[in-house]
């Protein structure tokens, strides 16, 4: 029988520190490790795109509604990797972006349909030695950029990435 744990990987002590306040580039990967929970991740955001376009002539999502919030998608191209260790779960919803007013876009659990493809999954399984890798849409308001993406899964320290100017 095989049982799963769904356990957040956080940084060490020494690694936190050093990274608490700095903003990490797009494309850069960060790792964390939890010990007492066996853990040994990589978390990487590989890029990011406003409006999300998607390979043509493929049939665009539509826009966001009303109550999704913004008038247009955008995405990130999201990394995670079970280095070492026991099973992880991986999701959408550790994944945000953030504005330089102090708002912030969180996902909205929309998948399948027409949303951008490859999509990260919603709620996967990883063994050690897997990665999961794909899509994830955020509504966005089209005449604002946000400034990071952040990675914060439960009871850990945020991640960031800067996202590049248009």
């Amino acid at each position: 029988m095989t049982v799963t744990q769904t356990v957040t990987a956080t940084p060490g002590k020494e690694a936190a520190a050093a990274q608490t306040d700095s903003v990490l580039k797009m494309g850069s990967k960060k790792d964390a490790v939890d010990p007492e929970n066996n853990i040994h991740i990589t978390v990487q955001a590989l890029a990011y795109q406003q409006p999300y376009k998607g390979p043509q002539p493929q049939p665009q999502p539509q826009p966001p509604q009303d109550f999704q919030g913004g008038d247009t998608w955008s995405t990130a191209d999201v990394k995670v990797c079970n280095v070492k260790g026991a099973d992880i779960s991986v999701s959408q919803f550790p994944w945000s972006l953030t504005y330089s007013d102090g708002t912030s876009i969180d996902v909205t659990g929309s998948s399948g349909g027409d949303m951008p493809k490859p999509e990260f999954p919603m709620d996967k399984t990883l063994k050690p030695g897997r990665c999961a890798r794909g899509l994830i849409a955020f509504p966005v308001p089209s005449d604002k950029r946000p400034q990071n993406l952040v990675y914060e899964p439960e009871e850990s320290e945020p991640t960031e990435w800067a996202i590049p100017k248009a």
